[in-house]
């Protein structure tokens, strides 16, 4: 498998607060992408427990570890406590090229929309 790191970190949203993005905030996922930066479904099928998500940010309530989940045609991340709040999906994921500088957009698990940049893309 071609297990990947990627850092997501919160770009620029001025309408929720963060004009300047923060760097302090966002999510380092662990993921199979294939020869082109996409995610690898299949790859993902033959070992889902590899593929980790962990949200980071300043505020220790905001911090919560899970794994990329797959359902349907689209991924989200799953969180296994209650506290960590529910699903976020992420619009069309499996449609991104994972490389350095582009964005993705996250539903938050307080119901924000947020758009993070890939900071980092890193074979394990």
């Amino acid at each position: 498998m071609a297990l990947h790191r990627v850092v997501l970190r919160l770009g620029r949203n001025p309408g929720a607060g963060f004009p300047g993005g923060d760097d302090k905030r966002g999510y380092v996922v662990i993921a199979p992408l294939d020869r082109d930066g996409r995610l690898d479904l299949e790859e993902w099928r033959a070992d889902k427990a590899a593929c980790t998500v962990d949200r980071f940010s300043p505020d220790p309530d905001e911090k919560a570890d899970g794994w990329l989940s797959h359902r349907g045609a689209s991924w989200f991340f799953r969180y296994d406590e209650e506290h960590e709040g529910p699903d976020e999906p992420l619009f069309r994921l499996g449609d991104h090229v994972f490389k350095l500088g582009e964005y993705l957009t996250i539903h938050e698990e307080d119901g924000d929309v947020l758009t993070y940049k890939i900071t980092e893309v890193t074979k394990l």
